[in-house]
């Protein structure tokens, strides 16, 4: 991973009194193979070693806990492990809703219950999980998950549609500096959607390319689920399929989860800044998709806790309409 200079510069300038500890070299090594870092900046590595290694005593620290009962998750290293909060939350990061905009578009559920638990990867409503890289593109992503399900719910084949489509063409100042689901949606109502294989994901804002020969797929528009209600989120992935969610993920606790049921009191369900896909739930947690590859959490999936809007995992949920 590279990063600019300016961007060292404020890094190491925090970091310049910084000892590694020996001890770890033999790790930092094998991390440094397994995620493919090279650094060219002067200087470089050892300010990203010195983040790693932080993170490193974070996670350490935290699974200490674990065995003694006191989280529900336990963290690992990742991709993410030589990267600062900020950088995460800057890089990875692209949930961007508009506050002003109102929508009638209120999901109500059909009557009658619903299961107690639900995955639909077992219905085949899912593919494979993706990386967005250092793209802003969670929206994308959250919003491709979304109509992904809908197209196999009405017989279809399943196949992946197109991030990039979105992130080039969407407009309303969206891409990779973030964007919001409902634009998404929007934005396939009136022109449809590409193949990921029509349109692949580069990772970075390009001029938009889309042409009506292109499309795989479209919608009428979509639902919104009442603010803050996980009783009709949970109607909602049962009776519709997976559906676009947001959290609050600006925690190191998000950043390196690994397994478990992630619950954290300092998320902020105020300060929703990730998108994610709910593909299904259990009594006690939401099963949720993540867009930053298999080597992060359980394969590219978390477990969230379910009943108390954890991180705001229920504030700004919604799933296209055919």
């Amino acid at each position: 991973m590279i990063l600019c200079g300016s961007v060292l510069l404020v890094v190491g300038s925090v970091l310049v009194h910084a000892t590694h500890n020996p001890a770890l070299d033999t790790a930092w090594e094998d991390w440094k193979s397994t995620h493919q870092r090279e650094y060219f900046i002067l200087g470089e590595e050892a300010i990203r070693r010195t983040i790693w290694e932080k993170n490193m005593q974070l996670i350490e620290a935290h699974n200490q806990e674990y065995e003694l009962g006191i989280h529900s998750y336990e963290l690992g290293m990742n991709h993410l492990g030589d990267m600062t909060r900020e950088e995460v939350v800057e890089k990875m990061m692209g949930f961007r809703p508009d506050m002003h905009a109102a929508s009638n578009n209120t999901f109500v559920p059909e009557s009658g219950p619903v299961p107690s638990r639900i995955d639909h990867r077992t219905t085949g409503r899912v593919t494979p999980v993706r990386q967005q890289g250092s793209c802003g593109s969670c929206w994308a992503f959250s919003a491709v998950g979304a109509l992904e399900g809908q197209l196999k719910m009405k017989g279809k084949s399943l196949m992946y549609l197109s991030p990039q489509n979105l992130v080039d063409c969407v407009g309303q100042d969206t891409g990779c500096n973030g964007g919001w689901m409902i634009y998404a949606f929007n934005y396939v109502r009136w022109n449809g959607i590409a193949s990921e294989r029509a349109y692949p994901y580069t990772g970075q804002d390009e001029r938009c390319a889309y042409s009506n020969s292109m499309m795989a797929f479209g919608c009428r528009g979509f639902k919104e689920i009442p603010r803050g209600s996980e009783t009709d989120l949970t109607a909602a992935v049962a009776q519709v399929g997976p559906i676009a969610v947001a959290v609050d993920a600006s925690r190191k606790t998000f950043h390196f989860y690994k397994r478990g049921v992630y619950s954290d009191s300092a998320c902020d369900p105020n300060r929703i800044t990730h998108a994610i896909l709910a593909v299904g739930y259990t009594p006690g947690y939401w099963i949720v998709k993540n867009s930053w590859g298999k080597k992060w959490g359980r394969q590219g999936y978390m477990h969230i806790q379910r009943g108390n809007n954890m991180c705001g995992m229920a504030n700004y949920a919604s799933f296209p309409v055919l």
